[in-house]
């Protein structure tokens, strides 16, 4: 008789050999951070071999899709290092030697520009990392590169597309020919769906990291405004801008959240963070570890959103399609779902200009704020008025003016309607925003029927939690059936929606509950697994070479 000791021993080491082979090693497109730390902790591969794959992958598809504006060409010196020291016992942490995409508006103070996408800012240096940065890197990730976006985080232009930017190019994603790959976190969203790295970072204003994740059939966590620091990350406005994770998976998602969210002295809206008296944050991975957590939860849909987005453009219809009918797999885990809780100020919301007037006025005094703290600055921009006047006197091959305008500068430099966030006039816009995002909207509704989260289409929520900067999380839901009709984008030259093009599920929540919607949304992953069920039209083919 073997004891007992033996047979969990014996049993254990099948578990591993079953698991961590080369022929049972997921493709990256698939691979999640556990599978990668598996490997690298059972010497399958090392950091080294994944950071030089996931170049050759970038490699492969970068030059039609644009989804990576530069390599860190530290990237490989990086991981050698962080092999060493995983050799000598020492681990930073779940993310050790993880390499990972971030957004071309996170500064780095390495070898690699931060440029927010435009040639003003090529060759510029921070004083130092960006907070978000300096976090990953303690916790041992490996900064792979810079991913494109919509040039400034989609907002300079009313005419441009998603995901262009003249420093990258223009980013597509991959589940139809040409299609739009949304924005302003483009290049994360699409270097999510192929793999292209274990994780990204994006960073969101309003939708801006749910809309690419949603259209890229990955997950998004928009985190509550100070959750994560802004520091040394190029702004648009500091009462809505936040940092958060793209990536395959929402325990993925979570690892990245919990490596980067935190106080920072050198953002004041962190000190908003509530740590429960003892200084710690919630455990967002460990949210995860419930795949029951819609048990006895509380959703609430506003039936008003949803007919007021069809009654603009049905051309969305299959997304709600989708929607109301996973209701029913909601429901057999244990929810309870409510439907009409409603938004009561729903009309005032979308005929409102108040969150227009607050990013214009915060992107004056954020963005001088930002190139205030530059080291080295080439064209000696201090000013949104001095990147205006690069923009459109550099060569039109350069920044693409005037095909592209600059209507939203303007509009901000306008002596008759612009000011700048110092100015009393943008005090009752603020008010505004508060209400139509409170009482008159997501806060009320959450309140008033005493629910754990607002669900909604993801293409529908980014507004509602984006004017007092809430929470929410994306996860897939669905894609476009076959016979969808190609419908192109104002500019005609990216698919905005046809066959195959993914659509999400949000879950919205009250202020720094970001570990329940985290849960929910892991829950809701773990009934439907959609993302699986969609497929790209490209695959990079280089897979990291396993023992």
């Amino acid at each position: 008789m073997i004891a007992l000791w033996k047979l969990v021993f014996v049993l254990q080491a099948a578990l591993v050999t079953t698991q961590l082979t080369a022929s049972n090693f997921p493709p990256l497109i698939d691979a999640t951070i556990d599978d990668i730390k598996a490997g690298l902790e059972s010497g399958l591969f090392n950091s080294v071999a994944l950071v030089r794959t996931y170049l050759d992958r970038i490699a492969e598809v970068n030059p039609v899709l644009r989804a990576v504006t530069e390599a860190n060409p530290d990237a490989v010196d990086i991981a050698t290092a962080l092999d060493a020291e995983r050799a000598e016992g020492k681990l930073r942490g779940p993310l050790h030697g993880i390499p990972i995409l971030i957004k071309n508006n996170i500064a780095t103070l390495d070898k690699m520009n931060t440029t927010a996408g435009s040639f003003v800012l090529l060759g510029a240096l921070p004083p130092r990392d960006s907070f978000v940065a300096s976090r990953l890197r303690a916790a041992g990730a490996i900064i792979l590169g810079k991913a494109n976006l919509s040039q400034w985080a989609n907002f300079r232009s009313s005419n441009s597309s998603n995901g262009w930017s003249a420093h990258g190019g223009q980013v597509k994603a991959a589940y139809i020919q040409d299609q739009d790959p949304s924005g302003s976190s483009s290049g994360s969203g699409v270097a999510a769906a192929l793999g292209l790295a274990a994780v990204c970072l994006g960073t969101e204003t309003d939708g801006s990291i749910l809309s690419p994740a949603h259209r890229n059939n990955v997950v998004g966590i928009k985190p509550t405004v100070g959750l994560t620091s802004r520091d040394l990350v190029i702004p648009i406005s500091e009462h809505q801008d936040t940092v958060g994770p793209i990536a395959r998976t929402v325990k993925d998602a979570a690892y990245v959240l919990q490596a980067i969210a935190g106080m920072d002295e050198n953002d004041s809206y962190t000190s908003a963070i509530p740590m429960d008296g003892v200084g710690v944050l919630p455990d967002y991975v460990a949210a995860c570890n419930n795949e029951e957590a819609l048990r006895g939860a509380r959703l609430g849909i506003p039936s008003n959103v949803i007919e007021l987005f069809l009654q603009f453009d049905n051309s969305s219809q299959p997304e709600v399609d989708a929607f109301l009918a996973v209701m029913g797999i909601i429901e057999s885990a244990g929810a309870v779902v409510l439907q009409n809780t409603n938004f009561t100020n729903l009309t005032e919301w979308a005929n409102s200009t108040a969150e227009g007037t607050v990013l214009r006025a915060d992107f004056i005094t954020n963005l001088a704020a930002y190139l205030g703290q530059l080291t080295t600055n080439p064209n000696n921009v201090t000013s949104l008025a001095d990147v205006a006047r690069f923009t459109k006197t550099a060569s039109p091959d350069l920044e693409e003016f005037p095909d592209r305008n600059t209507e939203t500068w303007d509009m901000a430099l306008d002596p008759e309607t612009g000011f700048n966030n110092t100015d009393p006039r943008i005090v009752p816009v603020l008010e505004e925003n508060r209400f139509l995002g409170g009482e008159g909207g997501l806060l009320g509704a959450l309140d008033r029927h005493g629910l754990d989260a607002i669900i909604l289409p993801s293409g529908f929520a980014p507004g509602f939690a984006a004017i007092i900067g809430a929470p929410a999380v994306t996860v897939p839901l669905g894609s476009y059936p076959a016979d969808a009709p190609v419908i192109m984008n104002f500019r005609g030259d990216l698919v905005d929606t046809g066959p195959n093009v993914p659509f999400g599920l949000a879950f919205l929540g009250r202020h720094f509950d970001e570990a329940k919607l985290i849960g929910l949304a892991h829950a809701f992953e773990q009934k439907t697994k959609v993302r699986g069920t969609i497929q790209t039209i490209m695959v990079p083919s280089a897979e990291v070479v396993v023992a």
